[in-house]
């Protein structure tokens, strides 16, 4: 899943949600906006200065609490050099493949304590008896050996199978439906992906697959937390070739 950030519609974000927090009441009809003087002093003489300070203030405290080691004088010059129409140091599409790589740094020192875990989690369980670990870091083991074909990326699988979290918390299954799964094998997570393509039909593998794998930092909310590494049992019943 590609994360994307859009750091140019701050300003927009920042108003949205701090009109949901607080609805603001309209003035009386005819009488404009009275002077407001700022802590600092600064005169703002109209509602369009009050909502520029205001804005100011908002995306200050945003950056300030989930970005707090960001440099605020490259920020101001960022945002001065986009108004006053000067060239950028960096172009906007690097611009955005930064903010992207940022962002995922972010992410992943949030949730540094969970993939610590899950890495604990793998490193235990590859040397545990009939489990196999591939180049990727899926790891699987057979419950059942089948011996029909094996599919490949081109190919629709049906299958059953059932999802669980690390701590046991099942999150999804095709076999309370009663129906299984028809999907492509090239549409699902890498894992499975991967994984499928080491099944013979009438197997029953379990698969071990990392976060990376899987859902990646952002999870599938709200079953799937982010950074999860996922277990899952799959019976691959058919294959359906394709072209």
């Amino acid at each position: 899943m590609k994360q994307i950030i859009l750091f140019s519609l701050l300003f927009v974000l920042t108003i949205s949600a701090y009109a949901q927090k607080k609805p603001v009441k309209k003035a009386p009809a005819k009488k404009p906006a009275p002077a407001v003087v700022a802590s600092s002093q600064t005169t703002l003489k109209n509602l369009s200065d009050s909502a520029s300070y205001s804005l100011g203030i908002n995306i200050a405290t945003s950056l300030n609490k989930d970005l707090n080691d960001l440099n605020f004088n490259l920020v101001m010059k960022g945002m001065k050099d986009v108004f006053d129409k000067k060239p950028f140091t960096i172009s906007e599409e690097e611009s955005i493949n930064v903010l992207n790589e940022y962002s995922a740094k972010a992410r992943e020192e949030k949730l540094q304590k969970t993939i610590d875990e899950d890495r604990a989690f793998f490193e235990k369980n590859k040397s545990k008896s009939g489990v196999f670990t591939t180049a990727t870091g899926l790891q699987y083991e057979v419950v059942k050996d089948g011996t029909g074909a094996k599919p490949t990326a081109k190919d629709t699988v049906i299958c059953h199978y059932r999802g669980t979290l690390l701590d046991g918390t099942e999150f999804d299954q095709s076999y309370e439906r009663g129906e299984p799964l028809t999907i492509p094998v090239s549409a699902v997570i890498k894992g499975w992906t991967e994984g499928l393509q080491l099944m013979n039909v009438g197997s029953k593998f379990k698969f071990y697959i990392p976060y990376e794998l899987g859902y990646g930092l952002h999870g599938a909310p709200p079953a799937i937390p982010p950074a999860s590494a996922l277990i899952f049992e799959v019976e691959l019943l058919q294959i359906k070739k394709g072209s």
